[in-house]
């Protein structure tokens, strides 16, 4: 179970880090401890499986990433861990996921490219075209973005 404490912690650390050359340090006088003692909380709750994982969002967009594609492939069924691992080698790649055919949609392959523009993310698919030796695929971009957030907890 997690303490009072350790649920505010998860909180704070749920807000993301502040910009500043010690984010826990202010993260710990905001929550009255040491910097210490914060990093060596966060550390327990991670080795015994409370906090799985410790990431970072980066916003592409307001890094200048501003064209999206989903690119969408038809593989054969027993290629799809091969193929999907070569996809999955590109680092343009940032997801690559099977999905279950639908009917009228053949497409069971996906990945997400993001770049500065239209034309190098379909570069960068024939690419991935060309090293995987598929045919069958589309790009689906992104013409707005309506939600992007990670899960928040004890809110």
């Amino acid at each position: 179970m997690l303490s009072d404490q350790d649920k505010q912690i998860v909180r704070a650390v749920q807000q993301g880090l502040p910009l500043t050359s010690r984010p826990f340090q202010a993260m710990a006088e905001q929550l009255g401890l040491s910097e210490e003692e914060l990093l060596d909380r966060i550390l327990a709750m991670y080795k015994d499986g409370r906090i799985r994982r410790f990431g970072a969002v980066v916003r592409h967009r307001e890094l200048g990433f501003v064209a999206n594609a989903m690119v969408v492939w038809d593989v054969p069924a027993e290629q799809v861990m091969t193929k999907g691992k070569i996809m999955a080698s590109f680092p343009e790649v940032s997801h690559c996921y099977q999905r279950p055919r639908q009917p009228g949609w053949s497409y069971n392959l996906f990945t997400m490219i993001h770049g500065q523009s239209r034309e190098y993310c379909a570069e960068v698919a024939d690419r991935i075209a060309r090293a995987t030796g598929l045919t069958e695929y589309r790009l689906l971009f992104s013409t707005a973005e309506l939600k992007k957030s990670s899960m928040r907890y004890f809110e």
